[in-house]
């Protein structure tokens, strides 16, 4: 009897003593997942109406006009964006209004906003506070950022606080790299943050005001942290390094010459 069929044979008088085990594993729920499907609810569906203000109207056909006839549909990308500003996001009604506008499937604007995650498809707040937590801020502290930003607001991550003032966003990358960690609240960049900046910055929108956006150090975009290393002196005259004979060539090369 082969060793084969003896296994088998085992197998089968003794299936007690086969246990079979599965592992689980789950991670936190995050916006994103919310891309997949539509499900209607009271305050996101069909049968509530949406109107863009006169003013946004006048925008998008503005815009529209920039395209050729049959093409309007290249506009969807600025039309999703003024709702989004208009309104704060973007529910089904709109996207069925924008569908509408720019002569295109309602399928066609499902996928664009499903693809990318920039467009809100629940409400998110009247600020919407979005937490990088890709590898340079990471390295940088973005754990403990997170958690200032939780608990500064009263808001999980992925939810809204009991007042709906704030909605909490953990994202990858927000191409500020160099003056990690960063928050975007909104359109508004707060870069080189420490936990102290965070509850300072959530203070001063719960009293009504707009913190200065930009690095928190205190230094300029992203010049070096410890000051400048390079291009301290200012950069030469044009014709700098020219051979003489060149210059007698040219134009004013005599000119030149001369200086």
């Amino acid at each position: 009897m082969t060793l084969l069929v003896r296994n088998i044979l085992n197998l089968r008088s003794s299936p007690s003593s086969i246990i079979c085990r599965k592992q689980i594993y789950t991670t936190p729920r995050l916006a994103s997942d919310m891309l997949l499907v539509h499900r209607d609810t009271r305050e996101n569906n069909a049968k509530i109406p949406f109107q863009f203000t006169e003013a946004n109207m006048k925008r998008i056909q503005a815009i529209v006009q920039n395209y050729p006839e049959g093409s309007q549909v290249s506009a969807i990308s600025m039309a999703m964006d003024i709702v989004q500003r208009q309104i704060g996001w973007i529910p089904i009604s709109a996207m069925h209004k924008v569908a509408e506008l720019l002569s295109m499937p309602r399928m066609r604007v499902y996928e664009w906003a499903t693809f990318y995650t920039m467009c809100k498809r629940t409400y998110r707040g009247k600020f919407n506070v979005k937490v990088c937590k890709t590898l340079p801020c990471m390295l940088r502290g973005s754990d403990i950022i997170i958690q200032a930003v939780v608990d500064a607001t009263g808001c999980p991550v992925g939810g809204l606080s009991e007042d709906r003032m704030f909605g909490v966003d953990l994202v990858e990358c927000q191409g500020a790299c160099a003056n990690a960690p960063v928050v975007v609240i909104d359109d508004d960049y707060y870069e080189d943050l420490t936990v102290c900046d965070v509850y300072n910055i959530i203070q001063t929108l719960k009293c009504g005001n707009i913190p200065p956006c930009g690095p928190q150090s205190g230094r300029f975009a992203a010049e070096p942290g410890c000051g400048l290393t390079s291009l301290l002196t200012c950069p030469p005259p044009p014709g700098y390094c020219i051979q003489e004979a060149l210059l007698q060539n040219t134009p004013g090369g005599d000119d030149c010459n001369k200086k």
